[in-house]
């Protein structure tokens, strides 16, 4: 495994649009061979899931208020908040797709780095998920393009909690499905559970040392590296512009269709936002913090025109690999959901 080192003439980039468009780039056109990582401190912002509905996450006012970057990121998940006090690290694999989906095999480095630095307790738990004393302080994500992919999460060091519990709306229903009732009793920063001096640094001094034991190595230049250069950022701005740091891509549009259902399932949180016309169903989004390396525009193009009733459903979602594209769910409970607004 290769380090790819993402600052910009020597400098770090804090810019969250900026480095949550990296993946994309490095997996669909720079293709590195092989398998990279990058590691990296976003500036304050909340970062989406790419199939996740920005209004239903997150509360507006105080984003604005606070100046908070509001990101849509290429993968999917949930929604979280960063600043200085947090890093995100990313798996670039190239050519090999043998390892997709399989979230402990790239967790595995980052919870030996931190035994290591005396967080003893730190393990995988549920899908994406690592803890520490049963609290999570990371959660992950994938997305995948033919035989090549991007694995990672976030990693909260010293993260401003109430901040993020301010700005962050997640649904009640997601809460209650973990047997909680508020976000700040289940998530920690790892801080406090270090040994000294890692306990005393700042989020970038941590991230020099967590490197140095993922990689097994006393100084960070023994690191095998590739360093992002002026052809790779020219491509990389150009995107920009095009797409990542626009607020059709960040935002999206709130349909604001009549219906909205939501619940949270084992593959994740699915919701619904529909309207009907002579019973049937006229408009429909898919929103949620699901994983899917399929297209869910083919299960909303096939709820299209359905008769609103069981057998409608069912007949609609007989007609699209429901596995495929949004995840392992028996489509009674995704009918039960959609008729729980009747």
């Amino acid at each position: 495994m290769f380090f790819i080192d993402t600052s910009k003439n020597k400098k770090p980039v804090y810019n969250a649009i900026v480095n949550q468009s990296l993946d994309n780039y490095l997996v669909n056109d720079l293709r590195l061979p092989g398998h990279g990582l990058i590691l990296y401190i976003n500036n304050p912002s909340v970062i989406v899931g790419v199939h996740q509905n920005a209004y239903a996450e997150v509360n507006f006012p105080y984003l604005k208020e606070k100046n908070i970057h509001l990101v849509r990121r290429t993968s999917g998940g949930g929604a979280v908040y960063h600043d200085y006090g947090n890093l995100i690290f990313e798996n670039i694999v190239i050519g090999d797709d043998g390892h997709f989906g399989d979230y402990a095999y790239f967790a595995q480095p980052i919870i030996d780095a931190l035994h290591d630095m005396g967080a003893k307790g730190v393990e995988m738990r549920g899908r994406n998920d690592i803890v520490v004393d049963g609290k999570k302080f990371s959660g992950m994500t994938m997305f995948k393009v033919g035989d090549s992919y991007a694995a990672g999460g976030t990693l909260m060091f010293d993260l401003d909690m109430d901040t993020a519990s301010k700005v962050l709306t997640p649904e009640k229903d997601k809460l209650e499905s973990k047997g909680v009732k508020s976000v700040n009793k289940r998530i920690t920063n790892i801080k406090p559970y270090l040994d000294e001096p890692y306990r005393s640094m700042n989020a970038n001094e941590f991230k020099d040392e967590l490197l140095k034991r993922i990689y097994h190595v006393e100084k960070l230049s023994d690191i095998e590296t590739y360093t992002l250069n002026d052809h790779d950022w020219d491509v990389i701005e150009s995107r920009l512009k095009d797409k990542y740091d626009t607020d059709e891509w960040n935002y999206g549009k709130n349909p604001g269709f009549t219906n909205y259902v939501s619940k949270h399932f084992d593959i994740g949180t699915v919701a619904f936002n529909f309207s009907l016309k002579n019973q049937k169903i006229s408009d429909i989004r898919i929103y949620g913090d699901f994983i899917t390396g399929g297209d869910i525009h083919l299960i909303e193009q096939s709820l299209l025109g359905a008769d609103f009733t069981k057998a409608g459903l069912e007949e609609a979602f007989s007609k699209v690999d429901l596995a495929a594209n949004l995840g392992k769910i028996d489509p009674s409970l995704l009918i039960e959901l959609l008729l729980s607004k009747k």
